[in-house]
Order: C-alpha cells, then structure tokens, then sequence
C-alpha cells in the first residue's frame, strides 16, 4: 500500500507544478478509485497533501519568477495585491475561490504568486476544498466501470472548452502584470513583498 500511495503521491505532485494543460487532479482520484483498492481515506488525503504541495510551489515559482519582470511591471503586481488586500472582503471571496473554484488552479495560483500575496491560507483553503471534492470523486469511481490513465491524459488534452478556457487563463496571467493597477484603484504600490509564505 505505502507503495501505491507514493506513485499517488508523485503523480498528483507531477501534475499539480504544470502552469495549464496538465488533467484534473480530480480524473485523476477517479483513475485510482477504479484501479486501486487504496482505502478511500488514505487516496484522498495523499492526494489533497499532493495537489496542494505542488500548486503551493509553482506559486512560489511565479514569485520567484516575477522578480525577473521590469520595475513597471512589478509595481504594477505590488499595486494590484495592495488592491486585493485592501479590503478583508476580498480575501474572504479569494479564499472561497481557491476552495470551491471549478477553473483550473494553476492560473489562480500563477496569478497569487505573482501579486506575492500570502500563500498559505491559499494552500490550506485549496486543501480543504479538495479534501471534500476527492472524496466525492474517489467514491464515485468505486461505483462506475473500469477508466484508464490514457482516458484521463486525452480527456483533459482534447476538451475543447477545456483548452479554451486554459488559453484565456494563461492569457489573463499574462496580462495581469501589464495592467496600471494603482491608477485602476488608487492604491500605492506595496514595496514590501512579503516574508512569510
């Protein structure tokens, strides 16, 4: 078992540092759901640790990847995360967009490393939301019929609205530094990245 765990475990991580296009961590549970006999348990939680270690380091790869941007550019996100942080409201409505979100999260932790926002409440709201969502997922697949990794790749790759929503979340990644958010919303610049994750 501690072995299968380990592949669940490598494979969700995997999954979890690509940027776009990469499948559903959730078609994912369901492939080990059917081929597995992993107490419901012990999947669900490997995975969620997984997913979450993973979406918690390619935020830090933004960040680290900002620092290379242009001083307009990285005023530009230091203004945009003083825009989010301003009001508590905001961070209670992104905290429930990590949660419950159904859009992919690579971008939306793209987009949260870049601001260099706190990522920690990121990372813990995202792995309580999945902790229900794979549950719901993983116990399904014990009911359905036999579903193979190639079914799982092919799906996300080949879904047409799927590909098109991943284009315009890597565009809007892309364009959120080039937006003049303190002229936006009348915030100053935050020349403080912050130090705790």
């Amino acid at each position: 078992m501690a072995q299968e765990l380990l592949l669940v475990f490598a494979v969700v991580f995997a999954v979890n540092l690509m940027p776009a296009f990469g499948p559903p961590t959730a078609a994912l549970i369901v492939f080990f759901g059917f081929n597995t006999e992993l107490p419901m348990p012990a999947l669900v939680l490997t995975a969620a640790v997984a997913a979450a270690s993973g979406r918690f380091i390619l935020a830090h790869a933004f960040r680290h990847w900002s620092g290379r941007l242009s001083d307009r550019l990285r005023s530009n996100l230091s203004a945009a995360k003083a825009a989010f942080e301003r009001k508590r409201r905001n961070a209670i409505l992104a905290l429930g967009l990590f949660t419950l979100s159904p859009l992919p999260s690579a971008q939306l932790f793209g987009a949260a490393g870049l601001m260099g926002v706190r990522l920690l409440p990121f990372t813990l709201a995202f792995f309580a939301g999945r902790l229900v969502s794979y549950t719901f997922y993983g116990t399904s697949a014990r009911l359905a019929e036999q579903y193979s990794l190639r079914d799982t790749f092919m799906d996300a790759l080949t879904s047409p609205w799927g590909v098109v929503l991943q284009v315009i979340l890597l565009v809007s990644l892309a364009v959120l530094p080039q937006i003049d958010w303190a002229r936006l919303f009348g915030v100053e610049p935050d020349e403080n990245p912050p130090t705790e994750p």
